[in-house]
């Protein structure tokens, strides 16, 4: 509350009033056509069309009368504020100083990228273009304003911290570090490199750090380095990482330090591990112990262990859902337009294609190949139709995605996240179905039961990327007979 107002019921009775474009009741930012409230302002100043009155092509924040829709320019909504530049000349939101957004943020990014000589860095001049080419700019001044990222770019700018991956890698607040990281790699300033094999080395560090004793950490840094970053560096040259992936090796580093930690309460040292040993292992706990089996295989093949053999078990996976419930939900979603697009086209991959939604959230908008006639997704081997109700949704969201704005704008992610060239996250999309009733794990089971019921499992697993073990395993769990020979003379 300001100070010239020695009691907040004078600030209400001067202030406070109803909005005539909203009805809502809060301190008013203009007074146009009646009152106006900040949100409303805020709305108008960012509205640019044509004016149905005059033509002219510009900036609407007026209407025409209180309570109209129809959004007119300031010169006939007889609006007397300026909203020009008064640098640029640009007809839009004005902020201190009467600069326009686009100024203020070049303002405040020429202050943070001088080198020292009252300009930017060569090497950022990329960054600078990019962020002031965002559609965004209101949320470009917020994120410049909150997050600590400009520190750090001062930093680069000024040569205090080196402009290296190893460099950003290296510093405590690894959230600012790593957006930093993707800022700089979206741009072009930095070469990319896999979101999710950077935090997971940069996981790897800190574990290794805190595992206690000496020989335990040595052992376990031997095979995350020789096992698990060589396997996800390989496959990371030829797609994203999911999260999934460097999760399943996370597990895998914490349960061999687990396992070597169990040994050592037992008075065993892993050259000395005997058959009793690993079978007590798996005694209890199979499912959470079960990725300590990589390495096992990893020790025994290096020599740092005995050859043993451990028993495999199977692990339950959710019950899948009724057929008749499953088709239920397929209906929902796709006429049921209270829920967002973005989750209704997740949710009918996952009930449609068996699709993981860590899968799904990796998918381009190359991925989707729209002609007059069809829609076809590139799941797996062939491409695979998109139904009618489904090809819609997707026309539609494609629409979507080519209006957007923000960091993410002009990438080609289907499901684009909030991070400079990162998709979704697969928890957050997970969490959104749950909350709209979509059971996402039982869901897949169940449209991967019914597809290998009614198609050979090696067809459905090439259509969709999975392995035909693991389609065949299913089929077999669902009482299927596709596996059968066909009757006839084979001889011939």
């Amino acid at each position: 509350m300001s100070p010239a107002y020695s009691t907040r019921e004078q600030f209400e009775r001067w202030h406070i009033r109803d909005c005539v474009r909203c009805g809502r009741r809060a301190a008013k930012a203009a007074n146009w056509e009646g009152p106006i409230c900040r949100t409303c302002f805020d709305h108008a100043v960012h509205t640019w069309g044509d004016c149905p009155d005059c033509g002219m092509h510009r900036l609407l924040p007026g209407r025409r009368s209180s309570g109209d829709e129809v959004a007119i320019c300031r010169d006939c909504a007889a609006i007397t504020r300026d909203f020009f530049c008064d640098r640029c000349g640009f007809e839009g939101c004005l902020l201190a100083g009467r600069f326009c957004e686009r100024c203020t943020l070049a303002d405040k990014l020429n202050r943070t990228l001088d080198d020292g000589t009252g300009k930017t860095r060569p090497e950022l001049v990329p960054l600078r273009d990019g962020i002031l080419g965002s559609q965004n700019l209101k949320r470009q001044l917020a994120w410049f304003g909150q997050s600590r990222v400009p520190e750090v770019l001062a930093a680069l700018a000024r040569g205090d911290l080196p402009l290296t991956h190893k460099a950003l890698a290296a510093l405590p607040d690894w959230r600012t570090a790593s957006s930093v990281r993707e800022l700089l790699m979206h741009h072009g300033v930095l070469p990319r490199m896999d979101r999710q094999l950077m935090l997971f080395e940069r996981w790897l560090a800190q574990r290794l750090a805190d595992l206690e004793p000496p020989e335990h950490a040595q052992l376990v840094h031997r095979f995350a380095t020789w096992n698990e970053l060589r396997r996800l560096r390989r496959k990371a040259e030829n797609e994203p990482l999911r999260p999934t992936t460097t999760n399943e090796a996370r597990q895998r580093v914490n349960r061999a330090a687990d396992f070597l930690t169990w040994l050592a309460d037992h008075n065993t040292g892993l050259q000395h591990c005997t058959q009793a040993d690993l079978d007590a292992w798996h005694s209890k706990h199979y499912a959470t112990r079960r990725p300590a089996q990589a390495f096992l295989r990893w020790a025994m093949r290096s020599g740092h262990m005995p050859k043993l053999t451990w028993t495999w078990k199977p692990t339950t996976n959710p019950a899948p859902i009724a057929q008749h419930q499953r088709l239920a939900l397929i209906r929902r979603l796709v006429t049921d337009q209270t829920i967002p697009l973005r989750e209704r086209i997740a949710g009918l991959l996952v009930l449609l294609y068996a699709q993981p939604l860590s899968r799904v959230v990796q998918m381009t908008i190359h991925d989707v190949i729209t002609s007059d006639n069809e829609v076809l997704l590139r799941i797996g081997d062939p491409l695979t139709p998109a139904p009618g109700p489904l090809a819609d949704l997707l026309h539609e969201l494609l629409a979507d995605r080519a209006a957007a704005s923000g960091p993410n704008s002009d990438s080609d992610w289907l499901f684009p996240g909030r991070r400079a060239g990162q998709p979704l996250q697969h928890r957050s999309l997970g969490e959104a179905l749950h909350r709209h009733g979509i059971p996402v794990q039982s869901g897949r089971t169940s449209a991967l039961r019914q597809l290998v019921l009614q198609a050979p499992a090696p067809v459905v697993a090439r259509m969709l990327g999975f392995h035909d073990k693991h389609t065949t395993r299913v089929l077999i769990e669902a009482g299927g007979s596709w596996n059968r020979y066909a009757p006839g003379d084979h001889d011939r």
